[in-house]
């Protein structure tokens, strides 16, 4: 009998949420892997705040399957889609029409479908520098900024972190030639420069951010312990339900500002409502309610 009851709920559940899609517009997030995913709860609330009647849903995409889940999900009407790992930069390929922030990312995770076809974004910058602006009060303009890492993450932020005219950014990989070409490709928009890790031992920065996965299982990047100026920041933008191994390291080093790439999701996420919907929602209220059930 439980397991009957059991079956009865799930067929329900599943009902309601396809009655709901097929009802509402449809939005989605596709990724591989996506059962963590707090997208869905993310515009669900912006959606009760700006009062916009939509679905939001995650879907599991296999590797090699991006281009048939977007045309399945454009022929059943869908209205937007987020692009999450691994598939940002096959989304940028798969598109239409892409904006310049995704032009020169050469990634998109953020996609609005229309009566002309695909156009493709790139959010993440946007999320990235207004976390940091209007959350945490900091100022890019005229500032060192360290990025750590060479890969799509760093490459999808730096430029809207150029446009916050920053003094100088270096990027910092491990491979000291991913850095120099990740310069050189930005090098039009402002001024940034690569190096190894082995070149940050007396350099200070006033601001420092982590684009690497490695601080996910506790790894770091080598860092002098003098790395930081007297006040700097610190970022991470991955984030955990716990202080990544980068925001402990911050914290140890005497940083006055460390946090974690959960306030750069919602805002990235804000800024992509806003391309679907024509509405800007408060991140404030969303970020704090996500804070308390980590």
């Amino acid at each position: 009998m439980r397991s009957t009851k059991r079956y009865y709920l799930c067929s329900s559940v599943f009902i309601c949420g396809w009655i709901l899609g097929f009802l509402m517009d449809r939005y989605a997030v596709m990724g591989n892997p996506i059962a963590h995913s707090k997208s869905p709860e993310i515009h669900t609330h912006f959606a009760q705040q700006t009062r916009q009647d939509l679905f939001y849903e995650k879907i599991l995409v296999p590797e090699d399957g991006l281009d048939g889940a977007i045309r399945a999900f454009i022929e059943s009407g869908g209205k937007g889609l987020n692009i999450t790992v691994p598939f940002k930069e096959q989304a940028w390929r798969l598109v239409t029409r892409r904006s310049e922030r995704a032009e020169r990312a050469g990634a998109v995770n953020t996609i609005v479908i229309g009566p002309s076809g695909t156009f493709g974004d790139n959010t993440d910058g946007v999320g990235l520098v207004r976390d940091l602006h209007d959350n945490h009060g900091v100022v890019l303009a005229d500032r060192r900024i360290l990025l750590l890492g060479a890969g799509g993450a760093a490459r999808g932020v730096l430029p809207t972190l150029l446009a916050a005219t920053p003094a100088e950014i270096v990027v910092a990989n491990r491979t000291e030639d991913r850095a120099h070409g990740l310069a050189e490709a930005f090098g039009d928009l402002g001024a940034i420069r690569g190096c190894g890790f082995d070149d940050l031992p007396g350099q200070r920065f006033q601001l420092v951010i982590n684009a690497t996965s490695a601080g996910i299982d506790g790894r770091l990047p080598p860092l002098p312990d003098d790395l930081l100026a007297d006040g700097a920041a610190c970022m991470d933008m991955f984030y955990a339900s716990e202080p990544t191994a980068f925001v402990r390291w911050a914290m140890d080093h005497g940083a006055a500002k460390a946090v974690d790439g959960l306030g750069m999701l919602v805002e990235q996420a804000a800024e992509a409502f806003y391309l679907w919907r024509g509405v800007r929602p408060e991140t404030a209220p969303v970020i704090e309610g996500l804070r308390q059930l980590e």
